[in-house]
């Protein structure tokens, strides 16, 4: 139901746009999050994208990530997206969307998509 594209390899400093395609029902009733896991690693969460009680969008970022990498979204596409900016070489990993979805829906993942930076 979800599915991911943009992974790729590129330098430490370069930048990466990940995104995530849901059917017109998930994208409008689940928020989104984006999680990695790296190897030898357990999986993180890394950034989400939900809405709050007054329908207004909330964003979150781990630590690590903040000031570097942003989620959007784009209702015309169905599409939510984290662009990643100035990689570094600790951000490889494999990057999984997965929905945030109300307690009435079931959560889906997409199948994940490598992102490899160099040093």
């Amino acid at each position: 139901q979800l599915a991911e594209s943009g992974g790729g390899t590129v330098q430490a400093g370069g930048s990466l746009k990940l995104s995530c395609t849901a059917s017109e029902d998930i994208f409008k009733e689940c928020g989104m999050g984006w999680y990695r896991h790296a190897p030898g690693k357990e999986r993180e969460l890394v950034s989400t994208l939900t809405r709050d009680s007054t329908a207004r969008f909330d964003t979150f970022y781990v630590p690590s990530v903040k000031g570097r990498f942003t989620v959007s979204r784009d209702s015309a596409k169905n599409t939510v997206y984290l662009q990643m900016n100035s990689l570094k070489p600790e951000d490889t990993a494999v990057y999984y969307c997965a929905t945030r979805c109300p307690p009435w829906l079931e959560d889906s993942w997409g199948q994940g998509t490598q992102v490899t930076v160099s040093s």
